[in-house]
């Protein structure tokens, strides 16, 4: 009872070890595909599997014949055993690696063919001596045992010897990464030299050989300590390996109380699927998170495009401004001389010159307003609009508006009509050069888009707000028009066949500075060529 209580937790370290070593080879190769040291390290997990089994299985075996084949396997997977350490710690942990030709040419079909001479009678020739039960005690050594060894034993000293010149040329977070390497590492040879050699040779003592892959633990768990610690993997990656793995353990622990045949047949096909799906769970864990980093990663990109767009946006802005700025004083003083010519302050002009120059006087007037609104959209998008908030009547920023456009709409054949309220307005605090200038555009609007008919302005007291409406019998606008309209740069549709001169400014900075006052704009149209109202709304302070 003892002894096949101490064989069942014996096989159920090894299940252990292996199950651990082979989920975490996966958990890294999956997290990275394309890297060279995940590669590496589940080819390293892989032949550790393959090694570890046939290790256990030779140690159980009573028939000497299938011993000594096992043994040959053993020492078969012991080659590319030593040479999955050696790439592991050649590429560790560079993500691309371009080996050199002579690793293609002499190193790998080496490794190859002392693989295959370690199948034949050349490495272990026969069997010497078996106890009782038939288990191998010792074996006759073949004329390739030199080989073997030799390459074993420098596939290893050379994967050391790697690591440790890694370790004096890294900085910072990788030497740290190669420390933990090769504490690992030193450990999990000096548990295989004193178990798997020094008991055996020189105490007659094999009972420890089958396992080898428990000794093969601290070397798989350092080196997965190396690359978590380091937020190399997600906590949810390394939670759902941790699950998995306790899930394939238990499923491992029923194949031991198995009491039958079909039973142990059963529960083998259980701990099988499960270890499957195990993968598959933290492969789908692994692309989760991986797309999530992506998606970080896409944010942070946006982001810092944002910022650089930002940047640009300043930069323009502070071109706009120095621009308008030198734009405007030439074109003040163009004004006042023609407006002087005209006014006859230099003599007698005859009408042909002086209709030219008025039509220079209000294409210079035109481009004046225009410098002006590129001014304002340069003072909004800087934070540097200045308001004189001052309490005043609305009515006479109204009426003074009205009769500043009364002539331009009069030559047009329109007629400009300004509603006055009964009662008088009740005043409130407004700039009164900002107001004026918003009415003076939607007005001006009116005009210039308004073929025949009328122009109503409109003022009165709506609940705690003061309301001015401009109505107009224009073109009208249509519903997705309206909604843009107070936007930068836009134009309604059928703005450009009226008027090829808007820019899309004026009502953007009117937006700007109503909402400022803490009031609101907008615009009313039954539809296309049927009028607009546009409507501003202040509150009384």
């Amino acid at each position: 009872m003892n002894l096949d209580l101490f064989q069942n937790l014996d096989l159920l370290s090894v299940g252990i070890a292996i199950a651990a070593i082979g989920i975490l080879g996966f958990v890294i190769y999956l997290n990275n595909r394309r890297s060279a040291t995940s590669r590496s390290f589940l080819l390293f997990s892989v032949v550790t599997i393959f090694w570890s089994v046939a290790n256990y299985i030779q140690s159980s075996a009573l028939d000497p014949r299938t011993s000594l084949w096992l043994i040959r396997s053993v020492v078969f997977f012991a080659v590319w055993h030593a040479f999955s350490i050696f790439q592991l710690f050649y590429v560790f942990p560079k993500d691309k690696v371009v080996f050199p030709k002579s690793y293609k040419r002499y190193l790998l079909p080496l490794v190859a063919a002392t693989s295959i001479v370690a199948l034949s009678p050349l490495v272990f020739e026969s069997v010497a001596q078996v106890d009782f039960d038939g288990r191998i005690l010792k074996v006759n050594n073949g004329p390739a045992i030199a080989l073997f060894t030799a390459i074993v034993v420098s596939l290893i000293l050379s994967a050391v010897y790697l690591l440790v010149r890694k370790i004096i040329y890294a900085t910072g977070n990788e030497k740290k990464q190669f420390g933990w390497v090769l504490v690992g590492t030193l450990t999990t040879f000096a548990l295989l030299l004193i178990f798997n050699f020094g008991l055996p040779a020189f105490f007659d003592n094999p009972d420890y050989i089958p396992l080898g892959p428990v000794f093969l633990l601290p070397f798989a768990v350092f080196t997965f300590y190396a690359i978590t610690s380091h937020n190399l993997l997600d906590i949810k990656v390394i939670s759902t390996e941790v699950v998995a793995f306790f899930l394939v353990i238990a499923a491992f622990s029923q194949i031991l109380f198995s009491e039958s045949t079909g039973e142990t047949v059963f529960q083998v096909s259980v701990f099988g699927l499960l270890l499957f799906f195990s993968i598959l769970l933290i492969r789908s864990v692994l692309r989760e998170v991986r797309q999530r980093e992506e998606l970080q990663k896409l944010a942070k990109e946006l982001e810092a495009a944002n910022a650089e767009l930002k940047k640009l946006d300043q930069l323009k802005s502070d071109f706009l401004s120095f621009a308008t700025h030198q734009l405007r004083s030439p074109l003040t003083v163009t004004k006042g001389y023609v407006s002087m010519i005209i006014e006859g302050s230099y003599g007698q002009t005859n009408d042909a010159v002086l209709e030219k120059l008025k039509r220079v006087y209000d294409s210079n007037d035109k481009l004046i307003k225009l410098v002006d609104d590129f001014l304002n959209l340069s003072r909004i998008e800087q934070g540097r609009m200045k308001y004189d908030f001052r309490r005043g009547n609305l009515n006479d920023i109204v009426g003074e508006v009205a009769g500043e456009l009364n002539d331009a709409a009069r030559k047009k054949g329109l007629e400009l009509l300004w509603q006055k309220p009964a009662p008088p307005l009740p005043q409130t605090i407004f700039d009164a050069s900002k107001i004026h200038e918003v009415i003076y555009n939607l007005v001006d609007n009116a005009i210039k888009y308004t073929q025949n008919g009328k122009i109503w302005v409109k003022t009165e007291k709506v609940g705690s707000y003061l309301r001015i409406s401009v109505r107009d019998t224009g073109i009208g606008l249509e519903a997705d028009d309206a909604e843009d309209l107070f936007q930068k740069f836009n134009r309604a549709g059928q703005g450009y066949k009226v008027n090829i001169q808007g820019h899309g400014i004026g009502l953007y900075v009117a937006r700007q500075m109503v909402e400022a006052h803490g009031g609101r704009i907008w615009v009313e149209s039954p539809g296309s060529r049927q009028g607009s109202t546009f409507i501003v709304e202040l509150p009384i302070k």
